[in-house]
């Protein structure tokens, strides 16, 4: 590093944002003009670490702040003044951060405190609704008002920002990042490492929401063993998320089914493969919202509210909620309805066109130089 480099600290704390971070690690380290460090809070911490090999990122500096069973408050009070003894040490002249979890509010919080200009990666999602996702929107709005740069995925995360009030000046549409990495990583090889029946349908399965915890979530399931139980010919992949809200529900509720395989979180590259091999998605997930079409994959989603409009609008998601009847019978249109399914596997991605890093490296052209 040379004396005059100035430092970008690029932060990660769960495995979604190390998917989306992973484009612009790997952009600003390639531009060259930086000193690019990279923070792991490990709010996830081996999923995290999966990620992070896969794009062959290593962390600099590890917080490793993960604990069992921690509240909200206990991981932002103990995030919080870890971060303030890093940008103290670092004195970085940019700190970067992707989308709305604790680890992003905080380190925007930290950062707002030490006067460092803060990149809110993601910014200008909204759902209107505090309490829903919880505490992500909360957690996203916080950043949004304490943020210098705000790199929006579209132009309705845009024109969020601009209802709010935040100077257009400092507003950016890059695309969103995840498909940068969706595109690196789909145009691999990779298998899904699962033993799967070649001659099934694959509907592939992801719920882990805090808002879906108990009765929703049953309702879930109970929907996936309906479908199962109806549908000889396909068969559920459902990654289930080690959380006992959801393991413990899942395995007591679906265990049983002989077309239905519960496995482990599956990492990156291989949920990507699985993807790719899916008939059909149902999920509760933000990023495979915006994966999934990009793919070709109808989504639906369960949640009763999405961030995430565009794809919706687009018609190539559709949101279900935790409804045990809509969950089944929307389902079960796209697997007996040709036309209904492919007016949603159009492979339209609202969400970008692999060049969201390369628009922020562009963007902080003068923290570069």
């Amino acid at each position: 590093m040379s004396m005059n480099q100035k430092t970008i600290l690029c932060v990660v704390g769960t495995r979604p944002e190390a998917i989306k971070m992973a484009p612009v690690i790997l952009a600003l380290k390639a531009d060259g003009r930086a000193n690019v460090r990279v923070l792991a809070t490990a709010q996830h911490r081996h999923l995290l670490d999966q990620v992070m090999s896969f794009f062959g990122i290593a962390p600099d500096i590890d917080l490793n702040i993960m604990r069992p069973n921690q509240t909200l408050t206990e991981l932002t009070g103990r995030l919080l003044l870890k971060l303030d003894g890093v940008l103290k040490t670092e004195k970085p002249a940019v700190v970067l951060a992707q989308g709305d979890t604790t680890t992003v509010m905080t380190v925007a919080l930290a950062c707002f405190y030490h006067r460092i200009p803060f990149g809110h990666i993601e910014a200008g999602l909204r759902t209107g609704d505090i309490h829903n996702p919880f505490p992500e929107e909360i957690n996203r709005i916080f950043a949004g008002r304490l943020a210098r740069w705000h790199f929006a995925p579209t132009a309705s995360s845009c024109q969020n920002l601009l209802r709010e009030g935040i100077d257009p000046d400092d507003v950016f549409v890059t695309g969103n990042t995840v498909i940068d990495a969706l595109l690196m990583t789909a145009s691999k090889d990779i298998a899904v490492g699962i033993a799967l029946d070649e001659t099934k349908r694959l509907v592939l399965v992801t719920s882990h929401r805090r808002e879906n915890f108990g009765e929703p979530f049953q309702n879930i399931c109970r929907a996936l063993r309906t479908l199962a139980q109806s549908n000889a010919d396909i068969q559920i992949l459902y990654p289930v998320h080690p959380n006992p809200n959801v393991k413990e529900i899942a395995l007591a509720m679906l265990g049983s089914c002989s077309n239905i395989v519960l496995c482990e979180p599956l990492d990156y590259a291989p949920f990507v493969a699985a993807m790719k091999r899916a008939y059909l998605i149902i999920s509760d997930s933000g990023g495979v919202q915006e994966e999934a079409p990009a793919l070709g994959k109808p989504v639906l989603v369960l949640r009763e509210e999405t961030e995430r409009p565009e794809a919706v609008d687009m018609g190539v998601v559709k949101l279900v909620g935790t409804s045990y009847q809509l969950i089944v019978d929307e389902a079960q249109r796209l697997l007996d309805d040709g036309v209904a399914y492919r007016a949603m596997a159009r492979g339209i991605s609202p969400y970008g066109d692999g060049q969201a890093a390369q628009r922020i490296v562009a963007a902080l052209e003068e923290y570069l130089a």
